[in-house]
């Protein structure tokens, strides 16, 4: 068969969705075969775990193969980070370790092999990209947390240390035990032990709520969801290009408006 018929039947296949969703319940498969592992089960029925573990790794590799044979331009596969890691993934995997020292870490490989989900799932693929691109202004937030948690554990460590020193001891307990107010963790608990000493210290928990609960972690979620937005429209517009149903005028108007965007954001932040 002539090379560049098969790069097209593979091509055709792996676009297929009945395809991706074959290896998405492979996937899935994958997932409750290693789970079935941490239970204590017969003998024979882990043997057959163990086979059924080593054909979904040789389909992973059979999968992996027409993924790349099907690819047109054979340099940029692997130039795709997720196609990278996914290669990564069935070739560590094909290593027989299970008697060796490295048995951990091909027990530990083959927990992985459940991320590919998000190679293979676009909008999984979209949300992980947005989370990562989102990281430097999330690094802002969590900086500006980070001094807020800082501030009320000292004063916290200063006035409470004495009601109760398993929760207020030092600055850094006194970081987990607002950590566990922050989180509702049986939180009036705390706040009850130390009113009965300051009727007042109602306030502190009250206001670190709101500043940590209520305000910053809306924040996280506002940053989060409008670079979603952004991705999800970027994408929009590449498959608009690539079928033609978007000019270059269109683009550059566009492109001219996010532009507008941006910097309205960083004139907002630089008043901040």
């Amino acid at each position: 068969m002539n090379f560049e018929i098969l790069q097209e039947r593979f091509f055709s296949l792996r676009s297929n969705r009945m395809f991706e969703l074959f290896v998405v319940a492979v996937i899935l498969f994958s997932a409750l075969v290693i789970g079935a592992k941490t239970y204590d089960i017969p003998e024979n029925v882990l043997m057959v775990i163990g086979w059924l573990d080593t054909a979904i790794t040789f389909f992973f590799l059979i999968e992996i193969t027409i993924r790349f044979v099907g690819e047109p331009n054979k340099r940029s596969f692997f130039k795709d980070p997720w196609n990278l890691f996914d290669t990564l993934i069935v070739v560590v995997s094909l290593i027989p370790i299970q008697d060796s020292e490295m048995a951990l870490v091909g027990r530990l490989i083959r927990i992985f092999r459940v991320l590919r989900m998000v190679s293979i799932v676009p909008e999984l693929r979209l949300l992980l990209n947005s989370l990562i691109k989102a990281l430097p202004q999330l690094g802002y937030v969590i900086l500006l947390m980070f001094i807020i948690f800082y501030i009320y554990a000292a004063v916290g460590a200063s006035f409470f240390v004495d009601i109760n020193p398993v929760l207020w001891g030092d600055i850094s307990i006194a970081m987990l035990t607002l950590f566990r107010v922050m989180t509702f963790e049986d939180w009036t608990d705390v706040m009850y032990e130390t009113m009965e000493v300051y009727p007042f210290s109602w306030l502190f928990y009250l206001t670190f709520i709101f500043l940590t609960t209520f305000a910053f972690l809306n924040m996280v979620i506002g940053i989060v969801v409008n670079v979603m937005e952004n991705e999800h429209a970027e994408e929009e517009r590449e498959k608009a290009i690539a079928e033609g149903q978007i000019t270059i005028e269109d683009l550059s108007n566009q492109i001219n408006e996010l532009k507008a965007i941006v910097e309205a954001q960083a004139k907002e932040k630089d008043r901040l």
